[in-house]
């Protein structure tokens, strides 16, 4: 065989080495299988725990605003958050410059209503004694016409009649007279109620404006605990998502804006939400344990005060479950608590006996029903099944025999998320 054809011979060997080769290795080289967590229905005692977080606060507060008087406060004192101040103490002080100027001015319109009222009667009077002399003369010249009247037998016709003539225009003058009288009466009686009803109002302005005085400082009215609320007008606009600072010595505010919240320390409790599907473990009076984990040793005694008569939902939220606002008062004070700390739950409902269980993230939902993934071989079967209980962390249930391997992971969705710890392809021997 010459050379030339060796070099094909050769070089086909070679790829069939390498192919081989190829081949060994990659039936050695193993892919690893994602395992799919399990878990096992258990016999046994459970205990019908609910947990929940929720924020302390004072079961009682009072919320302390700006006076509602005109135009814009601004506050000069005001205590810091925090503070323990008792009943009847100053928290917050407003300017009084404003009111301080409109009491000046209303006891500037009192006295001068005061004044006009004093005119007026003086004019009244003055007026009063001329009309009493202007009557006097009349009902005399009526009284001396009369008595020349009476001697018309003795006087010529003409000068009788001239004297007839003469009594009437009298008794004209005097009946106009009269009426004057009265005309002047009423009308001082009206200027003298004008100036009177001046000077109420005046009064009343500065009764106002002395209240609106006392109004600018605001003292607690029930002992407690400061919280100086945040100022939420300082940016003047919508402030989503940013931290405000709180009201402070300084800043204008609005009349009847809330300032501050004073909480009081005798009584405390937790404002929390509970999942629906833990309602049934839990009614009101029932004790719960408190866990404040920022306080050393913080573990308290409480119960349920109270439970919403209905469910709610977030409607900007993914998750449809409803949830329950529930109250709960701490039966136990510690001087270390106070209003906004997060504090832990726990509700200690009742203990089922040798009950068939399983954990609770193998429970799934599909189409409103509950059901478990069983494995059968190397297969997962979706199972329906009757939940009898809930706690938080296991499920008590029928349908399912003591020892069944359920998964704790909905297998196809579990099938269709890449594998986070894969590891690499390694060729044997390596």
């Amino acid at each position: 065989m010459s050379s030339r054809q060796k070099i094909p011979l050769i070089i086909g060997l070679v790829l069939l080495a390498v192919g081989g080769g190829v081949a060994a290795m990659l039936q050695h080289m193993k892919v690893p299988e994602r395992d799919i967590p399990t878990a096992r229905v258990k016999r046994g005692n459970v205990e019908l725990k609910v947990y929940t977080t929720g924020e302390l606060r004072a079961a009682r507060s009072a919320t302390l605003v700006a006076p509602p008087v005109g135009g814009t406060l601004q506050i000069v004192r005001l205590a810091k958050t925090g503070t323990l101040v008792k009943a009847g103490d100053v928290v917050m002080e407003f300017d009084p410059s404003e009111q301080e100027y409109t009491l000046a001015q209303n006891r500037s319109e009192l006295l001068q209503a005061e004044q006009e009222i004093a005119k007026s009667k003086a004019d009244a009077a003055v007026q009063a004694a001329q009309d009493q002399v202007a009557l006097l003369k009349a009902k005399f010249d009526v009284r001396r016409a009369e008595l020349d009247v009476s001697r018309n037998e003795l006087e010529s016709a003409i000068d009788a009649k001239k004297n007839l003539l003469n009594l009437e225009e009298a008794k004209r003058r005097l009946a106009q007279l009269e009426q004057d009288i009265q005309s002047h009466a009423s009308s001082d009686q009206a200027s003298l109620a004008v100036a009177q009803e001046k000077r109420n109002k005046a009064q009343l302005m500065m009764q106002q404006a002395q209240r609106n005085i006392d109004n600018m400082r605001v003292t607690a009215p029930i002992s407690g605990l400061v919280a100086v609320k945040e100022n939420s007008d300082l940016f003047g606009g919508p402030t989503f998502g940013l931290a405000l600072p709180e009201f402070r010595e300084g800043d204008q505010v609005s009349p009847g804006r809330q300032i501050a919240q004073i909480d009081e320390m005798d009584r405390m409790e937790i404002q929390a939400k509970v999942n629906e599907s833990d309602r049934a473990n839990f009614s009101p009076d029932q004790p719960v344990e408190v866990r404040v984990h920022a306080l050393p040793g913080g573990t308290f005694n409480g119960k349920i005060k109270t439970v919403a008569g209905m469910a709610s939902r977030q409607w900007w939220s993914v998750d449809t479950t409803g949830r329950f606002d529930v109250t709960f008062e701490l039966s136990q004070l510690d001087a270390r608590i106070r209003p906004g700390v997060t504090a832990q739950v726990i509700i200690a409902g009742d203990q089922v006996k040798e009950a068939l269980h399983l954990p609770r993230q193998a429970l799934f939902e599909k189409d409103g029903k509950p059901l478990v993934y069983v494995k059968s071989g190397n297969r997962f079967e979706s199972r329906e099944v009757k939940i009898k209980y809930r706690s938080e962390s296991q499920v008590v249930v029928d349908g399912l025999s003591e020892g069944t391997e359920v998964a704790l992971v909905n297998p196809e969705e579990y099938a269709k998320k890449p594998a986070r710890n894969a590891s690499p392809l390694t060729p044997p021997g390596s």
